[in-house]
This record gives C-alpha cells, structure tokens and sequence, in this order.
C-alpha cells in the first residue's frame, strides 16, 4: 500500500482545489493509473451537483481496461444528483481501486466497496487514512454526528487579548493576516458573529451565508453586514423587528441563564443544511461557542497589552482549576507575516 501514498497524496491535492464549493458533499480527488503506473487521467469534484471525482476522470478517458483508479473517498454506490461512481468503474474495466478511507455516509459506507468486490475489482486500502480523514473532518462530522462542523477564529497579542480596556482593537495583526482570515472565511458554510461585534465594528464580512446572534435585535438593518449575503439572525423570542430586509431570516431562540441557547442555534444551522461555520466574534460569543468547537484559527500578533482589563479572546467560563480547561491539539503552526498562525483541533 505504501507505493500509493504519493498518488493519494495527489488526490488529496486535487480535492482541495474544490474547498469551500462542494457543501454538503465531501471532498474527492481521484488519479487514474496505466499498467505501468503512470498517471493517465486525473479528476475532482468540483462543486455539488456536479461530477464525482471518479467519474471526472474516467470520462476524460475512452478505456480504461486493466488500470487502477485511486481515489481519497470509497466510490459511491448509489443514485444522488449523479449516478453511483461504482458503476463506471465497472464499465470502465477497472482493475484496481486504490481507496483512501470508508465514507461515513450510512447509504454508502462498505457497500461502494462490496460491489466493487462482488465485480471482481481488487481493493488497496485504507491508505493515508489519516490524511484522508483530515481532509474531511467536516463531511465527517455531519455524516455520524448529524452536526454542524464549528470554528473558531481569533487574533490576539501574546497576553490573549483582543482590545484594549478602552475598546480598541485596530490592528493587533498584520495586514497579511487579515486577509489569510478572509481567505479562511471561503472554506465554511457561512460566517458567524454577535450583535455586538456589529454595533462596535460595522463590519461587512462578505460571505455568501452569515450568521448574527442579537439577542435583542438591537442591530441596525442598514449595517455593512446586511448588504449581501443571506443572513440568519438569531433573537429571543421576546424580541421582534419590523420589516426585515428580504435577504433576512429571523429565527426566535430560547435562552439559557439570559444568553441564546448556542446548541438551538447550532441545531437550526444544521436543520437549514449549513454543514459548517466559522465564528468571528468577542471573547463573551467565542467563550460561549468554545464547548462545540471541532477547531480554533488562533492568530497571534507579537505585541503585548499589560492591560489588565483588556478583552480577552475567550470569556465566559469561571473555571477555577486546570483540570477544567478546555483541551485542543495543536493542529499546525505557520509564521503569518509578523505573526503566528496556530490551528488547534479537538481533542
């Protein structure tokens, strides 16, 4: 299996070209092979509805008798917005598959591979799995746990804070920091924040999908942030607005211990098919998403405040021990510029 580790590695490549478009399909790369193991034809998917990345490839080929198809997903088996990719692969001729980890989905996992077995194909795999897995953690999450896959961002000085005492916040990083944020953004279903933020930053955080908790529906319609996008905004069921914008969806929320429950939330962002998001808020909102968080963008800028009422990046929690901390792995590290960028995922 490890001669294949590179064309995975390849695959993996080319599923990536598609992040951020596929929603809420994985994302595949595949690599199809000649006898002699060169690289004939190549394939991904490229956004939802689209062609599997299996069936990219073996359509840009007449025949494929005899060679071997790698792909970083088990080949799906049954009838969606396409035709099952197992199918063409037994047309095809396809003599071997090279697979990089089961697909959790329940109406696929093990049965694209049976019925690749049953033809006669030979099957190579898991191989990368781990790799594999990372690349759709997402997917992962939806398909076994029926949720919505949380991240969060922050941009803090080396003592965690996020602002000054007075408020202000502008910048602790760099240019090229903000825009590596703003790239992020692309990869997730939508964007989230909290009224707060909107009435201190008027920010307009462009995405195709954003999300506003506003408790009170104390946020202007006029803000920067309503002027594209569709929007959801969360409020109590207390609260109400006349004549919203139509790009506006007001959801009523229940409470707990005066804030919005963060799980309903969570819940309704899954029920409306938004398979992921990414939070870019105040210490109090981050604090509040840290318990469903699957991973955490953490910029650091190489400044420190020693402001002791500055605002720090995750509030909220009044733990008094160790031992009660919320636990991450560090994910990967990268020098941003004048800054570190480290990405932390669960435990």
């Amino acid at each position: 299996m490890e001669k294949y580790i590179t064309e995975m590695d390849r695959c993996i490549e080319l599923a990536l070209k598609a992040r951020g478009m596929t929603s809420p399909n994985p994302l595949v790369g595949c690599v199809i092979l000649d006898s002699e193991g060169k690289i004939i034809s190549e394939g991904y998917h490229k956004k939802c509805g689209q062609n599997h990345a299996e069936r990219d490839a073996l359509l840009k080929l007449s025949d494929a008798l005899g060679c071997t198809l790698v792909v970083n997903l088990e080949p799906c088996s049954h009838f969606g917005k396409t035709p099952p990719c197992t199918d063409l692969i037994i047309e095809k001729g396809i003599k071997t598959v090279v697979y990089g980890m089961q697909d959790p989905n329940p109406l696929v996992c093990s049965n694209g591979l049976k019925k690749l077995k049953d033809a006669g194909i030979k099957l190579i795999g898991p191989v990368s799995e781990d790799k594999c897995r990372k690349l759709n953690e997402v997917f992962i999450k939806n398909q076994t746990k029926k949720q919505t896959f949380v991240a969060i961002k922050t941009a803090t000085t080396i003592d965690g804070k996020i602002a000054s005492s007075s408020g202000d916040s502008k910048w602790i990083t760099s240019d090229l920091s903000r825009n590596t944020a703003r790239n992020l953004r692309k990869f997730y279903d939508a964007i989230l924040t909290s009224s707060s933020t909107v009435i201190a930053d008027n920010p307009t955080m462009e995405h195709k999908c954003k999300v506003i908790l506003d408790t009170n529906l104390k946020t202007d319609f006029h803000s920067n942030i309503y002027k594209q996008g569709k929007i959801y905004v969360f409020h109590s069921q207390n609260s109400s607005a006349q004549n919203p914008p139509e790009n506006v969806n007001l959801i009523p929320t229940p409470l707990v211990n005066g804030k919005l429950d963060v799980e309903f939330v969570l819940n309704k962002l899954f029920e409306f098919g938004i398979m992921s998001v990414f939070v870019e808020s105040g210490g109090v909102l981050n604090g509040s998403f840290l318990p469903f968080a699957d991973k955490i963008y953490h910029f650091t800028a190489p400044k420190i405040l020693c402001d002791n009422n500055g605002k720090s990046c995750f509030d909220g929690k009044n733990a008094d021990k160790i031992s009660q901390c919320f636990e991450f792995k560090i994910e990967s590290t990268e020098i941003i510029g004048s800054d570190i960028l480290t990405v932390y995922s669960r435990l």
